[in-house]
């Protein structure tokens, strides 16, 4: 059956089995375990058709695969420039042009991240009214969810006032139809909650996502720390990347950190063996909650087409997670959505520079 063909199904996802660090085998066997509980779902997979389907038949998945060959490799090392002028045989450069093509709902990669954003921008384009896409990530929470969702993550260091609102647009969106959230609560990522504190285009910003929460449908709460990035006081984090993504990595060293030196510290002597047993269930339970394989995979907001970027390290568990995740987008029409929205930010921001100088 075509790419075509397969198009017509209730859901296909488009996935690069090429991009990670150890290789289609990871990826092969994270569709494995997803399609064992999403057997309605098919995927198209992308990269050498020789190589991939001897893992495919091993997992015994194939009447859910269709092989899109494509004989190159985005590595790890490719600077983004060389990807643009040379990648159109490889794996990533074909995942995102199902997309492109309509074959596929959403693209799901492990590849390079600058340049899978790259030739995401330049295959599907921005949508209308996106300055600057951005990467959105979940983040374990206190919420009932379980999640927050942060962004931008890293897709570009710099933003503007007018960028943070199509943010708090896009993320709004996105826990709307990732999450199931009828109403996000959108904060803002600042140096305190206080209104006089941070840089001049953070507080204009304030004032601009402020006036455009009603008709955006969505809560502002304000200005939000570091601090509220796991609580329960917001649903949508919005900040700049570079801030995003140092927070994002101290966020997953962090959670390392703890369970190793935790892992470390039951092994120091006899009782604390002992110790660690009698504690296995809610050692079970905090592991499973910090696991950053379960919030494998950012979403790039901003384009005409959703394209889910995971962690190049992700094992099974991690890739499963990812491809859940673009499965869920999906099958809300989350990129149809997502469109409408940012569409109205043009005057969603217009209307709270209009309202701001009004009370100047």
């Amino acid at each position: 059956m075509s790419a075509t063909d397969q198009s017509i199904a209730a859901l296909v996802i488009s996935v690069d089995a090429m991009g990670g660090d150890e290789g289609p085998a990871p990826i092969v066997a994270g569709l494995a375990r997803f399609l064992g509980a999403n057997s309605d779902t098919h995927i198209l997979l992308h990269g050498p058709k020789a190589e991939l389907e001897p893992l495919v038949t091993k997992k015994k998945i194939g009447e859910s695969i269709t092989f899109v060959d494509a004989p190159d490799v985005v590595t790890m090392t490719d600077k983004p420039s060389h990807v643009m002028r040379h990648g159109k045989s490889t794996s990533m450069w074909s995942a995102i042009d199902s997309v492109r093509n309509k074959e596929a709902s959403v693209c799901v990669s492990c590849g390079n991240t600058g340049a899978l954003m790259a030739v995401s921008m330049i295959r599907l384009r921005k949508a209308e009214g996106v300055n600057r896409p951005a990467i959105a990530c979940l983040w374990p929470s206190r919420n009932e969810a379980g999640f927050n969702v942060m962004l931008d993550a890293g897709a570009d260091i710099r933003a503007d006032e007018e960028d943070l609102l199509t943010y708090a647009l896009m993320g709004a969106s996105y826990a709307r139809n990732g999450l199931g959230l009828t109403k996000p609560r959108v904060g803002l990522l600042n140096v305190g909650t206080e209104e006089h504190k941070g840089r001049a285009e953070l507080k204009v910003a304030h004032d601009m996502i402020a006036t455009a929460a009603p008709r955006g449908d969505f809560e502002y709460v304000g200005f939000v720390e570091g601090g509220d990035l796991p609580g329960s006081r917001v649903d949508v984090v919005v900040t700049d990347g570079f801030t995003g993504n140092i927070a994002l990595k101290t966020g997953e060293g962090t959670a390392n950190f703890v369970s190793e030196s935790l892992r470390a510290a039951f092994k120091t002597t006899w009782f604390s063996r002992i110790a660690a047993l009698l504690a296995m269930t809610s050692l079970s339970r905090l592991k499973k909650k910090i696991d950053p394989r379960r919030v494998n995979g950012g979403v790039f907001l901003g384009l005409n087409g959703t394209v889910i970027k995971s962690h190049g390290s992700a094992d099974a568990t991690g890739v499963a997670a990812a491809i859940e995740l673009a499965a869920q987008l999906g099958r809300s029409g989350f990129s149809d959505k997502l469109a409408a929205r940012v569409a109205s930010a043009a005057v969603l921001a217009q209307d709270a520079q209009t309202d701001s100088a009004t009370k100047d």
